[in-house]
């Protein structure tokens, strides 16, 4: 009988943790610190601040082909400078080569001019 009480002795803490100082399972213990990973970092966009001649050329040749124009398709496109791209929509415009679709104070969206419109044009005048 006295063997049966020191092993039972034993079990109640002598010479290992008591129950205090052992983690509970609801504290979780000490957490690993949280590692800040580096986000990732957009590159930076080199769009041209001044048209040069190939992109001058360019810009007259293919902008009228396209169905949709705007601001951020010349941008997209064309690598141009988000205000260089609205000066040249609207040289285009000017020189009639796009025609505006829908005019919006954010936005200004054209499509090509045609080639019946023109013609239509021309046949009001007379």
């Amino acid at each position: 009988m006295k063997d049966f009480r020191l092993i039972w002795t034993g079990w109640d803490g002598v010479g290992t943790r008591s129950a205090a100082a052992a983690p509970s399972s609801s504290s979780g213990g000490k957490k690993a610190k949280k590692k800040w990973s580096a986000k990732k970092v957009k590159d930076k966009a080199n769009n041209l601040v001044v048209l040069d001649k190939p992109t001058y050329e360019r810009l007259f040749k293919e902008v009228p082909t396209y169905k949709l124009i705007s601001q951020s398709v010349l941008v997209d496109r064309l690598r141009l400078n988000g205000s260089l791209a609205r000066v040249a929509i609207r040289e285009l415009e000017s020189q009639g080569l796009i025609k505006p679709l829908v005019r919006h104070h954010a936005q200004i969206i054209y499509t090509r001019a045609t080639g019946d419109e023109k013609k239509a044009g021309e046949s009001d005048e007379e």
